[in-house]
């Protein structure tokens, strides 16, 4: 099966193209004949991967072509197009041809276990496992891990396999960020269990109504996490220095924008006649979002109509 069909091959093999322009109609006709075996040349969109997965799982023999960088990434081009639990019975085996030659075989199983870098029992999930075809080694898991397939290298020294934690702790600041305005602190202390650390006025949003927002962030993520108040000490360090500078403030009909040139993704104090207001993170565009029918935004309106100073410090 091949678009356009120019392979050059012997009259013993039958050449399919497009039928009126639809591979799968290609396929309704091989499932008919019941070929030993199909060669796909080659996967590229959506539909090609559907229609190899569909004949794959009809009982023909298929032999894919792939064009990646390395066999994972070839798997990779799997995820979003078929189930993740149903790659290892569409694609079984990867060959990787370099410059002419098999440069490795990978074998792809299901399991299910506790992903590599993680140790708590309780962990355990379906894992697709990509291990080498001559020593056997795990090469590759991939996994779920909240919403995020997670593709975790497992081969190699400590310093080039990522940190589960580490991904963690990123996917657990990441989405509690979409939920606050001030800064977010995260720190895991075992597979299962986080320390949250945001500003007060942020605590009841994170928790919800009787706990709502947080349990349903603790089952998205299968962790435990325990929401603390986030004071200026813990966020500075104790430390007082830092960049400071007089943001540009302008009033819109619903917020107050503070825009800060050069700090974007940052977080910072903001001050006011040497008196801490808030802390916050600078938004990409480089801005600070203050709704005016709150308490901050009280204090700040109040201060712009007594001209007091307004200052903004970055947190060392």
């Amino acid at each position: 099966m091949e678009s356009p069909r120019d392979l050059s091959v012997e009259d013993a093999i039958t050449q399919y193209s497009p039928l009126e322009g639809s591979m799968e109609k290609t396929a309704d006709l091989l499932l008919l004949v019941r070929p030993d075996y199909t060669i796909y040349d080659e996967l590229r969109k959506t539909t090609d991967f559907q229609v190899f997965a569909d004949m794959r799982l009809a009982g023909v023999g298929m032999v894919g072509v792939v064009h990646a960088n390395r066999p994972v990434d070839a798997i990779q081009r799997l995820i979003g197009r078929v189930d993740l639990g149903m790659i290892p019975q569409v694609v079984d085996t990867v060959i990787f041809i370099d410059k002419g030659e098999v440069a490795s075989v990978q074998d792809i199983k299901f399991t299910v276990k506790v992903p590599h870098g993680m140790t708590e029992s309780d962990l355990a999930r379906p894992v697709i496992a990509v291990t080498d075809f001559e020593s056997g080694r795990a090469e590759f898991e991939i996994y779920t891990y909240g919403e995020q397939v997670v593709v975790m290298p497992t081969a190699g020294t400590r310093e080039t396999v990522p940190s589960a934690w580490g991904l963690a702790a990123e996917r657990i600041r990441d989405e509690f960020r979409r939920k606050v305005h001030g800064p977010v602190k995260v720190e895991l202390s075992g597979d299962d269990r986080a320390t949250l650390w945001v500003n007060d006025i942020d605590i009841p949003e994170v928790i919800g109504k009787g706990g709502r927002n947080i349990e349903t962030m603790e089952k998205r993520l299968g962790i435990h996490i325990d929401v603390r108040p986030l004071d200026s000490a813990q966020v500075s360090k104790g430390g007082e220095s830092g960049k400071t500078m007089v943001p540009e403030i302008s009033m819109k009909k619903k917020h107050i924008i503070l825009k800060s040139c050069g700090m974007a993704g940052t977080d910072v104090e903001l001050i006011v006649e040497g008196e801490l207001i808030f802390t916050a993170t600078v938004g990409r565009k480089g801005d600070i979002r203050i709704v005016k029918d709150s308490d901050i935004g009280d204090k700040l309106q109040k201060a712009l109509h007594d001209k007091l100073k307004i200052s903004i410090r970055t947190l060392t």
